[in-house]
């Protein structure tokens, strides 16, 4: 499983312990794990974590919405990225990805090429696929004790009953034993206790485009919902710079920003009107309101 495209296939117990090898030959190839802090690259979120998150942690990532998911898993890969930023080249440690088969199902298969494009070489990935949370969870709790490993991305769908306050629990404390980031991706899920020492919600943001109309950099809006020990509910909107790989802050006032929240909201009617059902049906009396369908 030392790719993307050998990696994928399901969690069962042989798979665990191909999972279990892979990691121990990784140890093998790797030195001491990393210290200190993972830092955006952006002054005031940094300054706002004291210089960023904390490695030996874990932290919760989640979609605003179901329009949202592409752009979380986006923060959550940079993320992970700038958890192995200043290694050599062709030395950094690999990310370990563990996610659900219903996420697929639901949003699309990861692509190589689009891993490409933000900054990811999938050769450095260990992706596991698993029928259920409980197998994504296990494989996450294994890459999590792992110090060989740059970041451990666990991408379950939706609540399972697998992921209680005891199971946050375990993963926070092997993040702390090995050293390892653990980015917990919350796709269709609501807010609940956990032991995460961060707590992000993410939204996508309508790309700049660049010179001759050409695609922009991904755009996020990120709201930090909660901080152990630290000021929470704050805001802010940043780009991510593939080749330096970096976040960038993006001020609030950028024409593209200003011409996406103009488009956000319809323009008022000039007399009131309601929707009525698809068949035209008015009053439930038979009587004409007076109001008419629009749109």
């Amino acid at each position: 499983m030392n790719n993307l495209s050998s990696a994928m296939q399901n969690v069962a117990s042989p798979t665990l312990s191909d999972l279990r090898r892979s990691l121990a030959e990784a140890a093998l190839r790797t030195g001491p794990a990393a210290t200190g802090r993972v830092g955006f690259g952006a002054a005031e979120i940094d300054a706002a974590l004291s210089g960023g998150l904390e490695r030996a942690a874990l932290h919760e990532i989640y979609a605003a919405g179901a329009a949202d998911v592409a752009a979380a898993t986006g923060f959550a890969l940079g993320l992970a990225l700038r958890a192995v930023q200043g290694e050599a080249a062709g030395s950094e440690r690999p990310i370990l990805w563990a996610r659900q088969d219903f996420v697929d199902a639901e949003t699309g298969r990861l692509h190589a090429p689009g891993l490409n494009e933000l900054g990811l070489d999938p050769a450095r990935l260990l992706l596991v696929r698993a029928r259920d949370a409980e197998g994504v969870l296990r494989a996450g709790a294994e890459g999590a004790r792992c110090p060989a490993l740059g970041a451990v991305l666990i991408e379950p769908w939706g609540e399972p009953r697998a992921f209680d306050l005891t199971a946050s629990r375990r993963l926070s404390l092997a993040a702390e034993g090995s050293g390892v980031p653990v980015l917990l991706l919350r796709v269709a899920a609501a807010e609940a206790p956990s032991a995460a020492r961060t707590r992000w919600q993410v939204r996508a943001l309508a790309s700049r485009a660049l010179e001759a109309n050409a695609p922009g950099v991904p755009a996020f809006a990120l709201r930090l919902l909660r901080q152990r020990g630290g000021a929470a509910e704050r805001e802010w909107r940043v780009e991510w710079d593939r080749d330096r790989r970096t976040f960038a802050e993006r001020s609030l006032f950028d024409r593209s920003d200003r011409l996406a929240s103009r488009t956000d909201h319809a323009a008022p009617l000039s007399r009131p009107l309601v929707p009525l059902s698809g068949d035209g049906q008015v009053a439930a009396d038979g009587r004409d309101s007076g109001l008419r369908r629009v749109g």
